[in-house]
This record gives C-alpha cells, structure tokens and sequence, in this order.
C-alpha cells in the first residue's frame, strides 16, 4: 500500500499537498499520513508559563490535524494517520520517515508567491539523501488543476 506523508498546517500550501496526497493515494489504494509540528519553544524561566504555551500549541496542531483528517475522510473516504510531534521541522520529519519506512512520499505544497517556503527548500535542497520520493505541489494551481494532475 502507497502510503503519502502531508506536513499539516494552516496553510494553503498545506491543503493543496493534502488534496493532491488525498487524489493520489485513492487512486493508488493508497492511504495518508498527516504530521503536524509543533514547534519547541524557547527555555522561559517560568516554566509553567512554558509548559502551558507548549500544551496549547499542541492542543492547535491536534485540532487542525484531526480536522484536516475529517475533510480527507468526507472527501476520499480515506482515514488518515494522524501524529503530532513537538520539535524542529526538518528533524521531526527526517525522524519520522525513518520510522515509517511504508512512506512512498512525501507531499510537500510550495508558495504560490515568492520563495517556495521553508519545508519544501529544505528538502529540496537534499532530494538525494530522502528515503522516499519527494513531490511538491506548485501553490498557484487550482484546485482542479490539482485534481487533474493527481
């Protein structure tokens, strides 16, 4: 089975990598994996505020995640895995898919305006040493567009 990784966020980078992992994986009998970060928080001296700070974003990342995960079922009848882990971007993804070796790709959704963002310059930078394949969705596609090349 086609498993495909999606960095859920609250962008529209985000959902177009998850319409077009949702269209590919339903035609591949396939199914999706939705990461959500969390981002570590810098040390605070008060370390309840910061343990609050953190719990809340997590409780956000949760939230988007699973709501992320209930349009991909409306939609594709697909049910998604769903993780949400604290930490730097780039390692937590690298962690993840060397977890998950069942990951056939990983769908990453570029900028529709300037630079392609974060994630996507990362690890197209360094294609080569990923264990999987890595597609990105331009960010000025349509939806239909999306549908079309999926």
């Amino acid at each position: 089975m086609r498993v495909y990784l999606v960095i859920i966020d609250d962008t529209q980078e985000a959902h177009s990598a998850l319409r077009f992992a949702a269209r590919r994986a339903a035609d591949t009998n396939g199914t999706v994996h939705l990461l959500a970060l969390v981002p570590k928080q810098e040390f605070s001296a008060f370390g309840q505020v910061q343990a609050t700070i953190e719990e809340e974003a997590r409780d956000r990342a949760e939230v988007l995640a699973n709501s992320a995960g209930g349009e991909l079922m409306s939609e594709s009848g697909i049910m998604p895995q769903i993780a949400v882990r604290v930490g730097d971007a780039t390692t937590v993804i690298n962690q993840y898919l060397q977890e998950h070796p069942e990951v056939a790709a990983l769908v990453l959704g570029a900028a529709a305006e300037g630079g392609p963002g974060p994630l996507v310059a990362h690890f197209s930078a360094g294609a080569g040493n990923l264990t999987c394949p890595l597609f990105i969705v331009p960010g000025g596609l349509s939806e239909e567009e999306i549908d079309r090349l999926s």
